[in-house]
């Protein structure tokens, strides 16, 4: 087991609720996500997919951006905790680590959990290294045409 199972724990039932409202027809491939606030409020959202599969919509963005729209302060979420199904934990896409590394606290936790014991998580330097972050954007530069 790991020492952050508490909030794995409290999340994961959001979770899996959360799953059970996804839309995902052509991946036949329910997720979904719980994430906490400061404040204590748990936010959750699923995978909602679409025949223009740029167009689907993850769970962990759906929860994130869900806490964000009711007043959460961007960088200060501590914990969000992934449900697939079956006996193995998936890690979230490469789009979703980007939108965490954002939205989410510099300590904070991603869990990603499944029907069975395994549980895989990642504080925020390991799920995403070397992001590319706002700060990026303020050294570009533009060249007269």
């Amino acid at each position: 087991m790991h020492e952050d199972d508490g909030i794995v724990d409290e999340l994961k039932p959001q979770a899996v609720k959360a799953a059970g409202h996804s839309y995902s027809p052509y991946s036949q491939f329910p997720v979904g996500a719980a994430v906490a606030s400061l404040t204590g409020r748990i936010y959750t959202g699923c995978n909602v997919e679409n025949a223009s599969f740029g167009l689907t919509q993850c769970a962990e963005r759906a929860a994130l951006t869900a806490a964000i729209a009711d007043g959460a302060i961007p960088g200060s979420l501590p914990a969000l905790v992934i449900y697939t199904p079956g006996l193995r934990a998936h890690p979230p896409c490469g789009a979703c680590r980007q939108v965490m590394h954002e939205l989410m606290a510099p300590d904070s936790l991603v869990a990603s959990c499944c029907d069975g014991d395994d549980v895989k998580i990642w504080r925020r330097s390991e799920h995403l290294p070397e992001p590319f972050s706002p700060g990026a954007l303020k050294h570009i530069t533009h060249k007269d045409p």
